[in-house]
C-alpha cells in the first residue's frame, strides 16, 4: 500500500469520527467508545506500523525546525505526522463534546468549536475553552 492510499484511508476514518461527533453528540457510545477509543486506536495502530516500518528512512529529527523539515521530506514520515494530528485532534474534539454535555452547553454552540478543532486543532480547542469559560460565568451570574 502506498502512503497516498493510507492517507486516504486515515482521512476517511477520522472524518467518520468527526461526523459522529457532530451528528450524534448525545450518544455516550459515540464519545465514550467510538471517538475516544476505537477510531483513535485505529489511527494509533496505523501510526505505529508506519513508524515501525519506515523509521530511519529519512534524515532529520526534532532538534530544530530545519531537522523537522528534513524529516518530513519522507512521505512515510509525513503520513505518520498527519495520522498523529488526526488522532489527537479527534481526541480533543471528543473531549469537547463530552465536556460540553456534562456542563449542559448546547451542542449547537459546540459545533463551531468541533469544526475548528477538526481543521485547525488548537484554534478549535481555544474557542471551546473560551465558550466554556463564558458559559460558566453566565451560569454563575444568573444563579447568584
Amino acid at each position: 500500500m502506498t502512503p497516498d492510499q493510507i492517507f486516504s484511508i486515515v482521512n476517511l476514518v477520522a472524518l467518520a469520527g468527526w461526523v459522529l461527533l457532530a451528528v450524534l453528540p448525545g450518544r455516550q457510545w459515540v464519545t465514550g467508545l467510538i471517538t475516544t477509543a476505537a477510531i483513535p486506536a485505529t489511527l494509533a495502530v496505523i501510526y505505529v506500523v508506519v513508524l515501525g516500518l519506515h523509521w530511519g528512512d529519512t534524515d532529520g529529527g526534532f532538534g530544530s525546525l530545519s531537522q523537522v523539515a528534513t524529516l518530513f521530506t519522507s512521505r512515510w514520515a509525513l503520513l505518520a505526522g498527519w495520522t498523529h494530528y488526526l488522532a489527537f485532534d479527534l481526541l480533543v474534539g471528543s473531549w469537547e463534546a463530552r465536556d460540553a454535555r456534562a456542563r449542559g452547553i448546547p451542542h449547537w454552540l459546540v459545533l463551531p468549536c468541533l469544526f475548528l478543532t477538526f481543521v485547525f486543532g488548537p484554534a478549535g480547542w481555544l474557542l471551546y475553552m473560551t465558550l466554556r469559560a463564558a458559559r460558566v460565568r453566565t451560569v454563575t451570574v444568573t444563579e447568584g
